[in-house]
């Protein structure tokens, strides 16, 4: 039997091919210690060097200002915490959104407990932060406004620059989570205006397991990692060089084909939602309709059930459920609920997501299953 139609790539990637090739020496033979002075630490450690250069002409940094990290969860918790625990002293405020990825909501949850003060901002009806409501909930004691560049949900971009603008204004930190960004759209930390910035490996064709945070120069986040000082002696570990070349290889490869990509997953995202929209009507567009990510699309159907239209499509299709439906229950994601989407649509809510391996051909028979299964639904099959 063949595979499902893979349309969840905000899940997670596949290793593109590039990259498993420039990860097989460091399999094979390179096994050395980057931090061994002798020969077989030669060529990890050139490796380590090389990584953090290809990721940061990506995203138009200095090398020195990339961390390696486990991935997108430690790079939020590393820049969100470190922060905290940095300026504690100047004041104990952090702004952010309710519709973050729980890698920055749970920290900010911890860091309550601690006595930090959390605003957690609205966003619009298509999933967007207003610049005016940043203005808004600065104080004196604000530290730090985390706000994510594009939602994982339904692909919001979210205003960086205004608000990397407005932070420097009042001398406050900005960090971005940018996992689902990069490698999808431009991530240009001066343009964005940031400090820190988070990156997932797995996210953009690399392996699950690595990532990086970008720390702008001058800024002194508390370390994350005590030991024997790698990665500017704010993250001790012995680098994991493997999949530290494979991250690199896929930043080097996203800066390369970019336009190509970007391009190709939105053909792909169109395709499919023009076709749902004339098989499956009426649905519901979440997110907002210009400045989304190109690969993203959140629809509902209305007056269904999200996990009900998995189990029907689910040995075709993957994808990805807006919300839980239960016997006497409808759990609804915290994104969809910040957006206001009404329950008799959100409850409906599937995310489809493309990727570089999408084809015209996978679209084609993504949509005849799924309004094969959408039409079942509605008339009680």
């Amino acid at each position: 039997m063949s595979k499902p139609i893979y349309l969840d790539y905000n899940a997670t990637t596949p290793h593109d091919p590039e990259v498993i090739e420039a990860m097989r020496p460091f399999f094979e033979e390179e096994f050395g210690n980057p931090s061994s002075s002798h020969y077989y630490g030669t060529r990890p450690k050139q490796a380590v060097i090389a990584g953090r250069e290809q990721i940061a002409a990506l995203i138009n940094c200095r090398p020195q200002e990339i961390i390696f990290t486990s991935g997108g969860t430690e790079s939020n918790n590393f820049a969100i915490k470190g922060c905290a625990q940095s300026f504690d002293q100047k004041g104990n405020h952090i702004i952010t959104s309710q519709i973050e990825h729980p890698a920055v909501l749970e920290v900010c949850n911890f860091l309550k407990t601690k006595g930090f003060e959390i605003t957690c901002l609205p966003v619009d009806e298509f999933g967007q932060v207003g610049v005016s409501d940043v203005a808004a909930a600065i104080k004196k004691e604000t530290i730090l406004i985390s706000i994510m560049h594009a939602n994982n949900e339904v692909g919001t971009v979210q205003p960086i620059e205004e608000i990397g603008r407005l932070a420097k204004e009042n001398d406050i930190v900005v960090h971005t989570d940018a996992a689902q960004s990069v490698g999808k759209i431009t991530v240009d930390v001066q343009r964005l205006g940031v400090d820190l910035l988070s990156i997932a490996g797995h996210k953009a064709y690399a392996p699950k397991g690595v990532g990086a945070l970008y720390i702008r120069r001058g800024l002194e986040p508390a370390k994350f990692m005590h030991g024997a000082g790698q990665e500017m002696a704010v993250r001790a570990g012995t680098e994991n060089v493997l999949e530290i070349v494979g991250l690199g290889a896929a930043c080097e490869i996203a800066g390369r084909d970019l336009e190509k990509n970007m391009q190709h997953m939105k053909a792909m995202r169109d395709r499919l939602y023009e076709a749902l929209k004339i098989n499956c009507d009426p649905v519901k567009l979440n997110g907002h309709p210009q400045k989304r990510l190109p690969n993203t699309l959140s629809i509902s159907f209305l007056e269904l059930e999200a996990n009900r239209i998995l189990d029907a499509i689910g040995s075709e299709v993957a994808a990805s459920a807006g919300a839980a439906c239960h016997s006497d229950t409808v759990q609804i994601s915290e994104v969809l609920t910040a957006m206001k989407v009404p329950l008799e649509w959100a409850k409906g809510t599937l995310r489809l997501t493309t990727g570089r391996m999408t084809t015209a051909a996978d679209i084609d028979k993504a949509v005849r299953v799924i309004g094969a299964a959408v039409k079942k639904l509605k008339t009680g099959g």
